[in-house]
This record gives C-alpha cells, sequence and structure tokens, in this order.
C-alpha cells in the first residue's frame, strides 16, 4: 500500500464489518463512524478508532456530509469508503471528499453524476454500443402530441420512468394510449417529490424479463475487466431476494460478449473502481437500465465463482495500483446462491427490529454469512431491515440450492421475526430450481400483483 494507511467506513452494518475485513487484510488501519443507535455494531468495536456522527436519523449522521469529513479530519484517515446506500452513489459526496484532501474509494464524481441521471447515463451507453430498451432516447418534452408519437413508435406497453429514479420509485407502466399523458404527468410529480428532478424518460415495457448484471472492476491506468454475471430476478417490489452467480442459460459465448462491451464502456467513460451494469434479459437480448457506481450487496456470489475480492480490489484501485489481473485470468467456476435475510415478517413484510435473543449461523464448506449481528445485539428500526447475507457454493446449480436449503435450516435467530421461511420456500420452489425466471415471479408465486 502506498498513499492509504487510514479507512474511514462511512457506513454501517454489514458492509461496513465487511469493509473492515478487507482494511484489516491490507494491514489499513480503520476508523468506524456511527450513529448513536449504532454504538454496538460489531464493527464500531472491531476499529482502531470509533467516531458517533449524530443521532439514528441517517439525515443527521451517516448522510452527514460536513460530520463525516470532520471525522475524517479528526483522525486524519487518508480515504473514505462509503460501502452501498447512504452516500455512495452521491456525487457530491465524492466531490467534498477529495476536495477536502482525501481519496474516495470509489468512482470519481463525474462518473457518478452522469450515471446517476438515468437520461444520461443511457445517452453515455449508447454512445460505447451497450445495447439499450428501446425508448425515447432522452427526456420527454412538454409536447403531447410527440410524446404520443414516441409511444407509438415504441409500441405498448411502454414505461415512464423518473430521470433520476430508483427502487421502484417514479415509474409508471402504460399500456392504453389514453393512459399515457397522465401517466407521464404522474411520473414528473413522483420524480420532483422524490428525487427532486422532475425530468421523465419512456422506454419499451418488457414483460417477462429477466434482471442480469454484470460486474466490472477498472483501474486509473486503462485498464477494465468483468467478473461475469449475476441473475436477481427474484425480486419483490424492485427489491431482490435472492441472488445467484452465473446467471441460468447465459453461454461463455454471450458473457463473454457482453461484458467485453461492458469492460470497454468503462474504458471509454474513464472509470474508476467497481460498478455493475444493470440489463433486462428478454429473448436472449440484453437492454441497459441503470449503471450501479458502488459495490453492491450481492457482490458476494461473484467473489465466490471468480474468486477475486471486489473489495480488496476497490481499495488497491483507489491507492492508484494497477489491477493485478487480466481478462484472461478470470475463471468462472461453480454456482453461487445468496439470500438476504431480513428482520421482517415473512407474512407481510412488516420490520421486526429488536433485541436477538438466540443466534446461530450456518457452516460447513461452501457456506459464507456477511452479517454484523450476534447474540444480544439489538436490530434497531431505523434503518433497512436487511440484517445479513447467507451464501453457498457449490459444483453445481443444484448442489448450491441444497447448500442453501440446509444453511436456512440450520441459521437460528430468535427474538424477532425474520424472512427466512420464505427463503426456504423459495428454495423449495420447483420453478426457481429449474432456474430463468423472470422479474415478476417471486411476486406471482407470492400471490401479488406486480
Amino acid at each position: 500500500m502506498n498513499k492509504i494507511q487510514k479507512v474511514l467506513i462511512a457506513n454501517r452494518g454489514e458492509i461496513a464489518l465487511r469493509i473492515l475485513r478487507a482494511c484489516k487484510e491490507l494491514g489499513i488501519k480503520t476508523v468506524a463512524v456511527y450513529s448513536t443507535a449504532d454504538k454496538d455494531l460489531k464493527h464500531v468495536r472491531l476499529a482502531d478508532e470509533a467516531v458517533c456522527i449524530g443521532p439514528h436519523p441517517s439525515v443527521e449522521s451517516y448522510l452527514n456530509i460536513p460530520a463525516l469529513i470532520a471525522a475524517a479530519e479528526v483522525t486524519h484517515a487518508d480515504a473514505i469508503h462509503p460501502g452501498y446506500g447512504f452516500l455512495s452513489e452521491s456525487a457530491d459526496f465524492a466531490q467534498r471528499v477529495e476536495e477536502s484532501g482525501f481519496i474516495f474509494i470509489g468512482p470519481r464524481a463525474e462518473n457518478i453524476r452522469v450515471m446517476g441521471d438515468k437520461v444520461a447515463a443511457i445517452e453515455a451507453m449508447q454512445k460505447s454500443s451497450v445495447p439499450c430498451v428501446p425508448g425515447s432516447d432522452g427526456a420527454l418534452g412538454e409536447d403531447p402530441i410527440k410524446n404520443m408519437e414516441i409511444a407509438r413508435n415504441i409500441g405498448l406497453p411502454i414505461i415512464i420512468k423518473a430521470s433520476g429514479g430508483g427502487g421502484g420509485r417514479g415509474m409508471q407502466v402504460v399500456e392504453q394510449e389514453s393512459d399515457l399523458l397522465g401517466s407521464i404527468e404522474l411520473a414528473k410529480s413522483e420524480g420532483l417529490s422524490f428525487f427532486g428532478n422532475a425530468e421523465v424518460y419512456m422506454e419499451k415495457f418488457l414483460t417477462t424479463p429477466r434482471h442480469v448484471e454484470i460486474q466490472i472492476l477498472a483501474d486509473e491506468h486503462g485498464n477494465a475487466v468483468h467478473l461475469g454475471e449475476r441473475d436477481c430476478s427474484m425480486q419483490r417490489r424492485h427489491q431482490k431476494v435472492v441472488e445467484e452467480a452465473p446467471a441460468p442459460g447465459i453461454t461463455p459465448e454471450l458473457r463473454n460478449k457482453i461484458g467485453s462491451v461492458c469492460a470497454d464502456a468503462c474504458k471509454a467513460i474513464n472509470y474508476r473502481g467497481a460498478g455493475t451494469f444493470e440489463f433486462l434479459f428478454e429473448n436472449n437480448e440484453f437492454y441497459f437500465i441503470e449503471m450501479n457506481t458502488r459495490v453492491q450487496v450481492e457482490h458476494p456470489v461473484t467473489e465466490m465463482i471468480t474468486g477475486v475480492d471486489i473489495v480488496r480490489e476497490q481499495i488497491l484501485i483507489a491507492d492508484g495500483q494497477a489491477l493485478s489481473f487480466t481478462q484472461e485470468d478470470v475463471k468462472i467456476k461453480g454456482f453461487s446462491i445468496e439470500c438476504r435475510i431480513n428482520a421482517e415478517d415473512p407474512n407481510n413484510f412488516m420490520p421486526s427490529p429488536g433485541k436477538i435473543t438466540q443466534y446461530h449461523v450456518a457452516g460447513g464448506l461452501g457456506v459464507r454469512v456477511d452479517s454484523h449481528v450476534y447474540n444480544g445485539y439489538t436490530v434497531p428500526p431505523h434503518y433497512d431491515s436487511m440484517i445479513g447475507k447467507l451464501i453457498t457454493f457449490a459444483d453445481t446449480r443444484m448442489g448450491a440450492i441444497v447448500k442453501m436449503k440446509n444453511a436456512l435450516d440450520e441459521m437460528v435467530i430468535d427474538g424477532i421475526k425474520t424472512n427466512i421461511p420464505l427463503q426456504r420456500r423459495i428454495m423449495e420452489d420447483q420453478v426457481f430450481q429449474q432456474g430463468g425466471m423472470n422479474i415478476h415471479y417471486l411476486e406471482k408465486m407470492l400471490g401479488e400483483s406486480h
């Protein structure tokens, strides 16, 4: 290591612990920041230094840029790792970090800014020959006649999306022409309300797509590689529940073709760090929807099938080092599945915070648990309900499923409700076992409309 001797971890929960472990393996000192509700987090106890940055509301702690910068200054940190969520995709935060003299462990602010704007991202990807969903090729104007003409050229059904949107917000599916203009106004209103941006665009609505994403790593020296694909189609209300790698039915030829396009796009936009190209996949065709400029929740399944430590690579890239391997060195081996473990009622999905009275994790060959919780830990009600990730690895996809079923049976989390019963049900579902479900399948399986 050269420039980075101490990292401030600007996050909480399992990803903060994941970053801390990577830093410790590299011999880097760590600084944990925490809200008053998080003083008992595992990584706070394990870090070399810990700084309280405010009360439990995120806006007063984990989203408080001046507090994070001040914590880095008083602890003499060299770099800041944002993890995922919170400020990880804030171009303003990345810029402030760099302007304050610290290294941002992630892409440059300009890359985050472009990719955070869905219209600008699609335009950038089209220039780089990344396949995109047929659409309006830019933001919609105010002319209702022209907007109707665009919709007719694309062909119904179409979807209206907020340019600054995400997480299922600011989206309107239009199946009849008579609903188009009202849906545009509704999406604009939601975009302005949730994201401070009323700009919307139009895309073909794919009826039974899968969600397949490509993991990439790129350094400052013009090198970029892809680490294969993940299938994240098991979703409920646009939130991923189960992820796996590689994606069922994707041939090595198709993987290398789309992966190479993504790696070339990173070179073209001078991208730095880890990133994920998210696609809808239908009829053997990829359609770009967005790029996530951070480490993903589901990164472990890619690590399991490639042997690449993605968080470690993020830190080394931020340190200015070149990638230590080439595309030819990346070998996809075996199958990995990840189940998100949430503190929530498995029947109605209501959050279930509280004290964990008994905690026992699964084990055995090919079983990995990424979690910050422990016996006696109290899950606070203020943050995301995910309390961990259970990951399995085997030579075959069915082998990974069987391991997951056994691991879920072994897992004990008492005192609160969790979604483990739901994950068991998914693993036992025959359609899931066959693979290749579309993004609507889980809601259909649960009897929910989409």
